[in-house]
This record gives C-alpha cells, structure tokens and sequence, in this order.
C-alpha cells in the first residue's frame, strides 16, 4: 500500500519505517526540511533502539521516503496517516490541536481520490468529528474517511510494540476503510486475535484512558514505596505479590521517580480536561496527577535526610538523567527538577548519560562526563537516576576512590544486602 506520514517525530517516524519493513511504499513528510536532510543521509533525530538499521535498510530499498513536499506526498498515497503533535496548554491542560488542523487544511486541498485518513496523534475525543467536518466540501464527497487509530508505542521499546503489538485499535463507522486498515495490520494481527474495530470516539477516548490507569499504576507502587519504608519493607516483595494477581499484572509496578516522558504526563491532563469539559469529576486521575506532581519534593527530602542536610558543596552525581532508558527524552524527567534544586542548596553536579550531553542541564555547576568512572570520582552521592543496562553491575569500589560515599538508587537496581559488606550506606526506594 501507499502510505504517507505526516509528521516525522516520534510516532511518524517509527511507524512509517514499521510499515515499510512489512513491504509496504512509505513517504514520511515533515515541515522541517534540516530533518528530512538528516533523514536522507541516514541522521536520526531521535534515540530508538532498533530505529537507524530499520530506516537505513527500508530506504535503500526504496520502501522508505523522505520528503518536506506534502502536497505531492498525499496525492501520491492511498493512506494518510496524521501524526503530529498535540502539546498540552499550560494554564488549561487542553490538547493544542493548531498542528493537526493546519494538516487537515492542506490534505484537504490534494484530495485528489478516495483516501484514508487517518489520526494516530492523541487528541481529544470528537476531533475525528471536527476533522470531518474540515474536509467535507463539494469536490470532495465520497474522498475520503476519517479514522482513529491511537499509537501504544513505549519508548525504548516501540519498534518492538509495532511489529508485536498487544492490540490495534481501529475507529470507524467505515467499513471500507475498516477493511482497508485491516488489511494494512494483517501481517501483526494474523496470528492473534488482537484487532478491536470501534466507533472513531471510543478510540480516541481508549487512548487517553490506558495512559491514566498505567500512570495510575506508577502512582499506586510509588505511594507503598512510601509506607514500605517507615515499615521497613521492601517494596519490591509487594510489587511481586501484587503484581502475581493476572488482574493486575506487574507491569508499571516498579517503585521510582514520578512518570515522565511524552504520553503520561499530557495525557493525564488531557483527559482531566476532557471531563471538566464534559462537567464530569475523575477523582482517581487527578489524585495521580497531583501524587505525581509531589513524587520530587519527597525525593529531595529523602536526599537532604541521606545528605544529613548539608548540601553545601557536596559532589553528587547522577546516573542517567533521562526519564527512563532506551530513550534520550528529557521531558517531564525527574532529573530536571531534583538537579535545580540540589544546585540552590549549593551542591555541585556531574551526570553520565548514555545518550549524550544535554542542553536542558546546561547549567552553573552542572558537569557532563562521557564515562562513568570520571563522572564519580570523588563523589559524596550517587544517584542512580534511571535504569539503563550498564549501570546494573558497577564496582562502586573502583569507580568512587572517596572512601566514604553514599548511593541512592532510585530503580532498586541492587540489593541493600550486598552493600552492608562492602561498608557502603546504601538506600534505595521504598526499602
């Protein structure tokens, strides 16, 4: 099939590069001509496992285009696939539809024959509705169907919830296009039964609604975390005990910072939105947004306790300072908060990061060292700050010759245990 996707961030680019790994011709446009340069000389404007060998594979074949043209792109393809994005308004919450809308506007001037088009950015529910009502004109009667067809790509793992994904979700009252976007995921779903044929609203709505109750997993393990460590329990023992129940599953149980990234805290706020539009309370939600909110300041509180308040020149370096691993998104991250602050009380800052310096940390007294053994030398704490692989099995011995440190391990990547012999003050969350 003839797919374009307009937008070539995140979700654009890694489900363009998915489709034409499964054959199809795939055409990702995107207004800023730099990255579809880059793209064309094999740059990745994004960190994604996987991701550089699929799209420099499927674009030698030619499966795989670039362009900044969107006007040729659409009249050349059956299949639109909408992926812009939707930043939240900071003083509403509300989903800022400006990008998807000036999309919209421009198909619908190369509606040249019948098309899908289809919305796979997260927006709220009756924008499959408005979007119609955009594109419906006299020239254009019968051209064209509007989809929703929400992303559940995780970062770090989405070419993998591509090719293999838990379920697809299709909303339409069409069934032409329905047909047509079945036989698009067939090579995906042909061994399960795991495609879910909605109404356009309901999938807009399931995006929205999966995303809160995973945040409010996160939450939920995170607020225990906080009573298994006045119980002196570990929480990790809980997480296996709750988690081994099939109606709740362990996924999302891993006590740690506060959600961040891209999805979880927009869409949580989103959809908070959404009900106080619809005069509707979501108690449950909003009590995970505002437990999120607070999720850093008991962290800093936990590091002034470790620290016995005396931030005052102290050496304290973080492991990781992205949201979580296998990915170089920074936003909504726990670092961002926790490393200001740290730098008011006058403490001093060196991070290793996997994924390279970053600008956000571009700050007084904030270091970046591309090895781990220089950026923990002579450190009073070390903060492991996400869960990437090779910060698992560390010889803090060798890396910290200060020979009293302390180690705050924020994934519970350690046992307590090992660390007593190695006389080293080690503490980690919810233990």
């Amino acid at each position: 099939m003839k797919i374009c996707m307009v937008g070539s961030g995140y979700v654009g680019l890694v489900s363009g590069a998915c489709f034409s790994e499964l054959g199809n011709s795939v055409i990702c446009v995107d207004i800023n001509k730099k990255k579809i340069e880059n793209l064309k000389r094999g740059i990745m404007p994004i960190y994604e496992p996987g991701l550089e060998e699929l799209i420099f594979r499927n674009h030698k074949q030619k499966r795989l285009k670039f362009s900044s043209n969107l006007s040729e792109s659409v009249q050349n393809s059956d299949i639109i696939f909408i992926c812009v994005g939707t930043p939240t308004n900071k003083k509403t919450y509300e989903s800022n539809l400006k990008y998807v809308f000036k999309v919209v506007n421009d198909i619908k001037k190369n509606l040249n024959k019948y098309k899908v088009i289809v919305n796979k950015s997260t927006v709220p529910v009756t924008t499959g509705d408005k979007i119609e009502k955009i594109l419906i004109s006299k020239n254009n009667n019968n051209k064209f169907d509007v989809v929703s067809n929400p992303e559940f790509l995780r970062e770090g793992e989405a070419i993998r919830d591509f090719l293999y994904p838990d379920r697809v979700v299709i909303g339409t009252s069409s069934k032409k296009a329905n047909n047509i976007l079945k036989n698009l995921y067939l090579p995906l779903i042909k061994k399960t039964n795991r495609y879910f044929h909605t109404s356009r609203r309901a999938a807009e709505l399931i995006k929205y609604a999966a995303n809160a109750f995973l945040a409010t997993k996160i939450t939920y393990i995170n607020e225990i975390s906080n009573l298994c460590e006045k119980l002196q329990i570990d929480v990790a023992e809980i997480s296996l005990g709750i988690g081994s129940d099939e109606r709740i599953g362990s996924r999302f149980l891993r006590a740690g910072p506060g959600y961040g990234g891209s999805c979880f805290p927009k869409d949580t706020r989103a959809l908070l939105s959404i009900a106080k539009k619809y005069k509707t309370e979501l108690s449950i939600v909003k009590s995970t947004v505002k437990s999120n909110d607070s999720r850093n300041k008991y962290l800093l509180n936990r590091i002034k306790n470790i620290l016995n308040n005396k931030f005052k020149g102290k050496k304290i370096t973080f492991l990781g300072v992205t949201f979580k691993a296998g990915t170089d998104d920074m936003r909504d991250a726990s670092s961002l908060v926790l490393i200001p602050n740290l730098i008011k009380k006058g403490s001093n800052i060196n991070y290793y990061e996997p994924t390279g310096i970053k600008s956000e940390l571009n700050k007084k007294n904030v270091k970046y060292f591309n090895n781990i053994k220089d950026a923990c030398k002579n450190s009073d704490l070390l903060i492991i700050h996400t869960e990437w692989n090779e910060f698992k099995q560390l010889n803090f011995n060798k890396l910290n010759q200060k020979k009293k440190f302390k180690i705050f391990d924020l994934r519970n990547l350690y046992s307590p245990i090992k660390f007593k012999k190695k006389n080293i003050e080690y503490f980690g969350i919810g233990r």
